[in-house]
């Protein structure tokens, strides 16, 4: 992997804020979004897509000025943004998870990258959880562990193997050019998959330092133990099918022997939410078993 890449002097004035579209796709999410929705700065288009919620997701993101598109049902992560970026005209795609905040200056940060890496394809701003820890993709089961990101969290703008999608720049033409999120993605992976094919067909991938954005992970959708098993199913389901895709050797039995032996780990048992998602795993892993796991 590329070592850390310094700075350079832009290649020439950056794209104005109105050049991009947030996209973001809930599913019941009414109690995150407000906190999305409020950083994000003025004259910024906004898409949300309603995953098929229960909640009143919708009216408060329409209320908030945004642009929503409704799904009739959960039709997956990658569906649903690729529903949101259909409508998009801006030059610049930004998916942005509904449990995230947007910093200030966090997308001048990405468009001063823009400048700076003509040649780049997509970014991941830096992305702090509630610890303090930066989210980053250092590996992928889809890609060779030569590949894998090593050493400390970067301290200035890196190139990266992968981009994580819970916040996602992309150029918009890069992501029609290779067809955007695979549809046969339900949730997970997907942001692997996509990221291969942006590296791989239109250039490279970047984290950018100073662009920063806050990630509560996980509450997007609610922590309960049917939440965890449904995710913990689809998870296990995306990894059989997108290692399959990539040329990954044992998808399936890399997969289930995981579930099975993390399913048996004490402080797995010892919680609910664990167990049901280690259960949804086992579950998905054995479905894909039949079906190569892709979501139809």
């Amino acid at each position: 992997m590329a070592t850390t890449d310094r700075k350079q002097p832009s290649m020439g004035n950056a794209a104005p804020l109105s050049e991009v579209t947030i996209v973001t796709v809930a599913y019941n999410s009414a109690g995150v979004l407000p906190r999305l929705l409020g950083s994000i700065p003025p004259g910024v288009p906004v898409v949300m897509v309603d995953n098929g919620s229960s909640d009143d997701s919708a009216d408060v993101a329409a209320k908030a000025g945004a642009t929503v598109v409704r799904l009739a049902e959960n039709e997956g992560f990658g569906r649903g943004c690729n529903a949101g970026a259909a409508v998009v005209a801006t030059p610049f795609l930004f998916f942005v998870n509904p449990d995230a905040r947007l910093e200030p200056e966090c997308i001048d940060a990405l468009l001063e990258a823009v400048a700076r890496y003509p040649d780049a394809s997509a970014f991941n701003p830096r992305i702090v959880n509630p610890s303090g820890r930066v989210e980053l993709k250092r590996r992928s089961a889809l890609l060779p562990r030569s590949e894998w990101l090593r050493g400390v969290t970067p301290a200035d703008d890196q190139q990266l193997p992968a981009l994580t999608g819970g916040a996602l720049f992309v150029r918009r033409d890069c992501f029609e050019q290779v067809g955007g999120f695979d549809p046969a993605i339900f949730l997970y992976h997907e942001d692997d998959d996509l990221s291969i094919r942006l590296r791989r067909d239109c250039g490279p991938l970047y984290f950018i330092h100073d662009a920063v954005v806050q990630h509560d992970a996980g509450h997007s959708s609610g922590r309960s133990p049917t939440v965890a098993r449904f995710k913990g199913l689809h998870m296990a389901r995306s990894r059989v099918y997108a290692m399959a895709k990539h040329g990954r050797p044992f998808g399936l039995a890399r997969t289930l022997g995981s579930a099975l032996l993390n399913l048996i780990l004490p402080h797995n048992l010892l919680s609910a939410r664990r167990r049901a998602k280690h259960l949804g795993l086992v579950a998905g892993a054995w479905s894909a078993r039949r079906d190569g796991g892709a979501y139809r």
